[in-house]
């Protein structure tokens, strides 16, 4: 069962949350050798589910109440450590963080903390001290990043459901390299709190699932402002799951292979021909779809300060903090340059917004690769200094990250797989504030491509 289908259960009394919860660990020690989790709460999930099944004895109803779930590990859960894959002298949190009290007040159970890569910097999900992520579908191979372990979480069947966080593709990365929906929502729409600006604007949090209806519930759960966040939206006047139940209209498609100036624009031919399937069935389901390229100006300009800085900042917050070296140079950018040119990117916004923005005059929406390259091979960028791994991952991953700069929202939708069997990922990108319009979208192409069904085999005896 998915979120919702987990939610519909536990409201007619047909399983209850100690008998999930119980699956969901289970699930997590038989693939423990994925590198998923950075921390299971074993004893704190059992005695919460016990709780909600006690709740829900009592007629109490709420939209996740005993659904385990996972969050990403740069998200405070009470009683826990937030590394964020950086080795150093970290404190247990005391408090939740936004994301962790709104999944409590939906009455989810946060069952563990995720793996990530040091302070999400690249589209793998490995670091010297906290150990490798894995792909579900090729434990070679990694899930991508910096949510890898969120996604492999969900795409393994431990959770249904996941959070992580996107600040230049983290969470359509690794849902395009194992099959499932993920979506990095509007800036402000979910409140990262105690973090009121995290990495200056670039990243937000949102939600993996392996089927549209899943990740906007849990989408509608985590929504909303906090008094303190920089950046604000009103409530939602109708909910995202409303938005996976209805038609999306016949939409203008702009299908764009384009990557910003300065950026490798070197394309796998087997994602171009994925991303040319969509378009395709996309036509067939009634869409005008047509070839068209946002411009994208300097809009590199948008993201380097803003990155580097708040790499610096996440950094030097952290207590005896011992990064890889190539973190450290990425601190060091944003101290020198980066800082000076922050207040310039921020004054950008505007100028960007409208000159990206003219695709939507003729376009409702953009599809686009989500990745320019297949997974990555686990270890492929271990040993290699700043330079070469940013180079690197520039190359497989040049099509997420302008969003992230504009604040707007992005879907990643499954597109199919590799010949050697791992999976592709399409980006449906939207105008200010329409992730309604995405989600509506996602949902039909989600019914007419069935992609929910389709899982990767457990892992062999030889990795356990």
């Amino acid at each position: 069962m998915g979120l919702v289908g987990q939610a519909d259960a536990l409201a007619r009394g047909e399983v209850s949350a100690r008998e999930l919860v119980e699956e969901c660990l289970e699930s997590i020690a038989r693939q423990e050798s994925l590198g998923a989790f950075r921390v299971v709460r074993v004893e704190a999930a059992r005695r919460e589910a016990v709780a909600a099944d006690k709740r829900l004895g009592e007629g109490e109803r709420l939209p996740l109440l005993g659904v385990p779930v996972a969050v990403k590990d740069d998200t405070d859960v009470a009683g826990e450590t937030t590394p964020f894959a950086v080795a150093g002298d970290h404190r247990p949190a005391v408090n939740d963080g936004e994301v962790v009290r709104k999944l409590r007040a939906a009455g989810a159970i946060v069952v563990g903390k995720t793996t990530t890569c040091e302070l999400g910097l690249w589209p793998f999900s490995e670091s010297p001290g906290f150990g490798a992520a894995r792909n579900p579908w090729n434990p070679e191979y990694t899930p991508g990043g910096s949510s890898g372990g969120s996604a492999a979480a969900v795409a393994a069947g431990m959770v249904a459901a996941a959070v992580g966080s996107d600040g230049a593709g983290s969470i359509r990365i690794p849902a395009a390299w194992t099959g499932l929906v993920g979506i990095k929502p509007q800036r402000g729409r979910v409140s990262a709190h105690p973090h009121t600006d995290p990495f200056n604007g670039l990243t937000v949090w949102g939600p993996l699932a392996r089927n549209v209806a899943d990740a906007a519930l849990l989408l509608d759960v985590l929504s909303g402002s906090h008094r303190e966040d920089v950046y604000r939206l009103d409530p939602i006047a109708t909910p995202f799951v409303e938005a996976a139940r209805r038609e999306p209209g016949r939409l203008r498609i702009a299908v764009s292979f384009r990557t910003a100036f300065g950026v490798s624009g070197k394309l796998d031919p087997e994602i171009r021909a994925a991303v040319e399937r969509v378009a395709r069935r996309l036509t067939e389901l009634g869409h005008k779809v047509f070839p068209a390229d946002p411009d994208y100006g300097l809009v590199g300009l948008g993201l380097i300060p803003r990155g580097t800085v708040g790499v610096a900042e996440w950094l030097d917050s952290i207590p005896g903090a011992r990064p890889e070296r190539r973190t450290e140079v990425e601190a060091r950018i944003g101290r020198t340059v980066g800082r000076r040119l922050l207040p310039l990117a921020k004054r950008l916004d505007p100028y960007l917004r409208r000159k990206v923005g003219r695709i939507f005059q003729v376009a409702d929406v953009v599809l686009t690769p989500t990745t320019a390259l297949p997974p990555l091979k686990v270890g492929a960028f271990d040993g290699k200094g700043y330079r070469d791994t940013q180079s690197g991952v520039a190359a497989a991953c040049p099509y997420a990250w302008t969003w992230n700069v504009l604040g707007w929202p992005g879907v990643n939708v499954p597109a199919g797989f590799t010949e050697r069997g791992l999976p592709i990922g399409a980006q449906l990108l939207g105008h200010d504030s329409d992730e309604a319009t995405l989600i509506s979208l996602a949902a039909q192409l989600e019914s007419a491509e069935g992609w929910a069904e389709r899982r990767p085999r457990e892992l062999s005896s030889p990795l356990r």
